[in-house]
């Protein structure tokens, strides 16, 4: 994959040496270079970092380079190469191309614009994005095409659907930059504002608006929104009276040849426009002459066919009245900025009205996710303080608060900022509805059913029937009417298998309506769409009788999900707009690798969807879990032992002797043998709370585990463990050890199990703390030891020294000494300079009883100015239109 250059600015590339910035746009940074063999000044674009790291794009950009680059015309930018992800350009000096100029200079530009197309056409290449920021003009004044063929250069595909909504024009600029998004929809043809494919054909119209546009000065199809303008492209007709008077009647006649709507009747070639504006100039009639002409041609028939004009007039009102108005999808795409962050259920929530966006950012200096909110029209987001460790945002039905998921609670915050309310207390909670009663649905990751609390808080009261052990109900959406809910209702690990089914309240009747997916949602066009496979898929549906109507279609193959937790990254709003994540559906693959002091490193384990990393106590084994099932890792022989637990246990912790695994199920703690010999034994119940066990005591007799509590998220306990019989090991009654107004959470016990260090977030953003044990606070208090946010403590067993990871994913190393009863931690350093990728609460790494290096999750290689890519999200306007057309809501 080629080199990737996008900090800015560089010192060089290759051999152009970069000597200042000419611009910045949607496709990338400009600069002015120095060619240093050949001693000429070039141009050159350096390609965002996100499109610089996809391999597959920069291999056809290159491939589209090539043939761009055999275009030798002087009214063409040549385009030299590519290099090291970036591409070497002519310099061209001068100014865009802009209006109103003379007629003369009007048609002299427009001679050269359409000699540069007509060589380019001629070769089978089209430019697709051509308007006046495209259009240079050198003080000698030759036009000279800009970004030529770039446009399909810089495509997903080569190769798309007329069928698919995802062939709808595709603005990649940042929602900020409106004015510029505003001129990419302001020159499209009809035919690409309404995703169909396009040729040579939407050059020419192009032209023609480029052409009316020298010799107006105005914009032919501006708008103060994307809408507007697609809009007004594909819907309006040109007001020709806005051409200067004096506009000869041969350019009038090519520009109406230029801007039919259906391309077929438009000019089929550029050269036949090169042909026109060389056609000696007649005069152009005056206006006064003009209009007497046309009404004296008109007077003769006009009171002969008055009264049928009339009636023809009032019937086509009234049965246009009657017609619904059909609206073209139009698609977008926008950068939500580096700050915004990619979560692995949902992501982006859109407001009921279509105004407004929810979603978390990195605040706090990047160590914290918090929410954000962002009106449509705005350029800045604003973050909403106290939504620290926000997780999949809804909205109010009236839009003026925003419900979210937070260390263990259900809250809400409104959309003008203030204090978050506290609802109630839900720990592993998977998604919610906030209903027009008043009332909140959620799910939650267990086998619990849905439950329903007030949104001004109180008791949750669970709705339906407990679900069968290894599945589970999240997702929920309030159906019309409220009296019944939507959901996905599943085995855990495995959604795109699911089911999405609907629970009448009336009744609490369970009944599934579409089977093989997840993440289903009604839509008011009358239809249910769902995630399966990674496309997403839409089916008539009968809100009276709960039931599909026919077949399901594909209808999007981009949209993101996660078949591991069933969410999808999706929203829309009541107004027919989806916003939606683009990627491919299907859980997140962790792949393991050996990460030691030096920065090397290499593959460990391949397997997909591995979680939670735990060394043996001798190094030899590893064991691991996934939605499924629980593996050991034998790093010798390089063969798998899966043990015999049910689908959806998790978080495995070895015991000291290492013989036995204790890890967490639905009902409670179980320990099973490490060679998967034996069945499972519980060795301690719970009712609710999911209890984690994080770390065992040297001698294996005391377990810590966190579990949430009522009213103090989670908790920390310890639970006294008899193993006489290894095989029936018995528990006493757990004890507590830490509760806080916060999460307390990943206790680990020190070497010699004098010392328990665990995260704690009550301050807001977690922080890794050090207390005596068994003492605790009565022991001499709590020794603080990130300095900035971090979690997943892990103590060295060669050496005093604690790790632990910041926010972003950074190993840091903090020396200590023990005085007494004493714990004095030093100052914090970065272990290596890799980043490990986070993976939600399991420990994305572990230290090898050695020391000398860890198994971790690596995030991707950044650039080399670690730079950080925007979150992209993309944006269908008039979908239930779209929907309405390809599905019609009867249809059987």
């Amino acid at each position: 994959m080629p080199e990737s250059f996008t900090m800015g600015p560089p010192s060089s590339i290759a051999h152009y040496r970069i000597t200042s910035k000419l611009g910045e746009g949607g496709m990338g940074a400009v600069y002015r270079a120095t060619d240093t063999k050949l001693n000429r000044d070039v141009a050159i674009k350096v390609l965002p970092e996100a499109f610089a790291a996809d391999a597959g794009r920069m291999a056809r950009f290159e491939r589209e380079a090539q043939v761009l680059a055999s275009l030798n015309h002087p009214n063409i930018a040549t385009i030299y190469g590519v290099e090291q992800g970036a591409l070497i350009m002519e310099l061209v000096e001068g100014a865009d191309l802009a209006g109103p100029v003379p007629i003369e200079t009007a048609i002299q530009y427009a001679r050269q614009i359409a000699a540069g197309l007509e060589a380019a056409h001629e070769k089978g290449i089209i430019h697709r994005d051509l308007k006046p920021a495209n259009i240079k003009v050198t003080p000698e004044g030759v036009v000279k095409l800009l970004d030529f063929g770039l446009a399909r250069a810089t495509e997903d595909s080569p190769v798309q659907s007329a069928a698919s909504p995802t062939m709808s024009p595709t603005l990649s600029l940042a929602m900020t930059q409106a004015g510029m998004i505003l001129g990419t929809a302001a020159y499209m043809a009809p035919e690409q504002a309404r995703g169909k494919p396009v040729d040579k054909r939407a050059d020419i119209w192009a032209f023609g608006v480029v052409l009316f546009e020298l010799l107006t000065g105005g914009m032919l199809y501006g708008g103060e929104t994307v809408s507007d303008s697609m809009a007004a492209v594909i819907t309006r007709e040109p007001d020709w009276t806005a051409l200067p008077t004096g506009t000869p009647p041969h350019i009038r006649r090519l520009l109406a040849r230029c801007l039919r709507k259906d391309p077929k009747q438009r000019l089929r070639d550029i050269g036949e426009a090169r042909i026109l504006l060389d056609e000696p100039g007649e005069a152009a009639a005056a206006p006064a002459i003009q209009a007497a002409t046309t009404r004296r041609s008109w007077l003769p028939w006009a009171l002969a066919g008055f009264c049928t004009v009339l009636a023809l007039i009032v019937g086509g009102l009234l049965w246009r009245a009657t017609r619904p108005v059909e609206k073209p999808l139009l698609r977008f795409s926008a950068d939500l900025g580096p700050e915004a962050v990619a979560g692995n259920r949902i992501t982006t929530a859109i407001s009921p009205d279509g105004t407004r966006l929810a979603y978390p950012v990195r605040a706090s200096g990047g160590t914290v996710n918090m929410l954000a909110t962002r009106l449509m029209d705005q350029s800045k987001p604003v973050i909403l303080s106290g939504t620290e460790n926000a997780q999949d945002p809804f909205f109010s039905p009236d839009g003026q608060w925003i419900g979210f998921f937070a260390d263990g609670h259900l809250r809400k915050v409104s959309i003008q900022g203030g204090a978050p309310t506290t609802l109630c207390d839900a720990a592993a909670m998977r998604g919610a509805d906030w209903g027009e009663d008043g009332n909140i649905v959620f799910g939650v990751a267990g086998g619990d059913p849905l439950a329903r609390v007030p949104s001004t808080g109180g008791t949750p009261q669970s709705l339906g029937k407990p679900t069968e052990k290894g599945t589970s109900q999240r997702w929920p959406q309030i159906l019309p009417g409220g009296q019944a809910i939507l959901f996905t209702g599943g085995a855990v690990g495995s959604f795109d298998d699911a089911s999405i089914e609907v629970l009448i309240l009336k009744t609490g009747e369970t009944k599934s309506v579409q089977r093989g997916g997840y993440f289903g949602r009604y839509l008011p066009s009358g239809h249910l769409f769902y995630i399966h496979q990674g496309t997403l898929f839409a089916v008539p549906f009968d809100l009276d009788r709960y039931q599909t109507r026919g077949m399901p279609a594909p209808i999007l193959e981009d949209v993101a999900g996660n078949v591991t937790n069933g969410g999808g990254q999706m929203d829309f709003s009541r107004t027919g707009t989806l916003v939606y994540l683009s990627g491919k559906s299907g859980a997140t693959t962790f792949n393991l690798s050996w990460l030691d002091a030096m920065g090397k490193k290499e593959p460990l384990l391949t397997d997909p969807l591995i979680l939670g990393p735990r060394f043996s106590p001798d190094g030899k084994r590893l064991v691991y879990f996934t939605t499924a099932d629980i593996s050991v890792y034998d790093l010798a022989r390089g063969s798998t032992t899966r043990l015999p637990v049910q689908n959806g246990d998790g978080y495995p912790l070895w015991t000291p002797d290492g013989k036995h695994i204790v890890y967490e199920s639905t009902t409670g703690l179980f320990w099973v043998r490490s060679d998967g010999s034996g069945p499972p034994q519980q060795i301690y119940e719970f009712k609710t709370g999911s209890p984690v066990a994080w770390s065992f005591t040297p001698d294996g007799r005391r377990l810590a585990f966190h579990q949430a509590g009522q009213g103090t998220g989670r908790d920390i306990w310890t639970l006294p463990l008899d193993t006489t019989d290894p095989d029936h090991p018995k528990a006493g009654a757990p004890e507590l050890f830490l509760a806080t107004t916060g999460n307390d959470v990943e206790p680990a016990f020190s070497p010699d199990g004098r010392w328990l260090a665990y995260s704690s977030g009550t301050s807001g953003a977690y922080h890794v703390f050090v207390r005596p044990f068994p003492e605790g606070a009565s022991g001499g208090g709590q020794a603080q030891i990130s300095t900035a946010p971090g979690r997943f403590p892990l103590w060295s067993r060669t050496a005093k020294e604690l790790f632990y990871l910041t926010a972003d994913g950074h190993i840091m190393v903090v020396p200590y000494t023990i005085n007494g009863r004493s714990f004095e931690p030093g100052k914090p350093r970065q272990w290596v300079g890799n980043q490990i990728t986070l993976t939600g609460n399991s420990a994305p790494y572990d230290l090898a009883p050695d020391g000398k290096r860890f198994a971790a999750f690596l995030a991707p290689e950044a650039s080399a100015g670690g730079e950080k890519a925007d979150l992209h999200m993309i944006f269908l306007l008039n979908f239930f239109d779209e929907l309405k057309r390809r599905l019609p809501p009867g249809s059987k």
